[in-house]
């Protein structure tokens, strides 16, 4: 069984118009270019009309505080929380929060600038010369498990490039002094 067939009516042909012909003449030219420009801006002017007849509700100002992101190197400086009650842990992880505050330095003890090397940092912070020797103890171990071949303080300090691995090193060696009691 089929369908029955619909009348569908032909499509209407355009009726056949003259050939176009290019101008001729350079006031033609310039007449038919600014006419089609005309048009390119009427339509422009329009799109423009609609994007921008959408209502934007109204937003408050915004606070200087949420657009501007400040970066952590200039962050106010906030004492560490104590971690560590033994008197070794605690050299070191004082020691860690001078070179964050004072900047670390390498090639000297105190540069210009009040940066500290690692030694620097220790010294600065311990007690005591007993105590001072007692963190450089730890700390040297704690550098000799990541990097067997530097043989002291001092020259593991200024072997390196960045403060980033002093920190880290800083870090596990107070934890270390803090496993074991120092």
């Amino acid at each position: 069984m089929t369908a029955p067939s619909i009348a569908v009516p032909a499509p209407e042909r355009a009726t056949p118009t003259a050939p176009h012909r290019a101008p001729e003449s350079l006031n033609e030219r310039l007449t038919a270019v600014s006419t089609l420009m005309d048009d390119r801006l009427a339509l422009a002017a329009l799109a423009v009309a609609v994007n921008t007849a959408v209502s934007v509700p109204d937003v408050g100002p915004v606070g200087l505080a949420d657009a501007v992101c400040v970066p952590t190197a200039v962050q106010p400086y906030r004492p560490p929380v104590d971690l560590y009650p033994t008197p070794v842990a605690a050299v070191l992880q004082r020691a860690r929060a001078r070179l964050e505050r004072d900047g670390w330095c390498r090639g000297a003890t105190v540069d210009q600038d009040g940066a500290r090397c690692l030694y620097g940092a220790l010294r600065a912070e311990a007690a005591s010369t007993a105590e001072l020797h007692d963190a450089l103890a730890v700390l040297l171990e704690t550098i000799h498990r990541h990097f067997p071949d530097e043989e002291t303080v001092p020259g593991f300090n200024d072997g390196r490039y960045g403060p980033r691995v002093v920190f880290r090193v800083l870090d596990q060696a107070a934890d270390l002094a803090h496993a074991r009691d120092l």
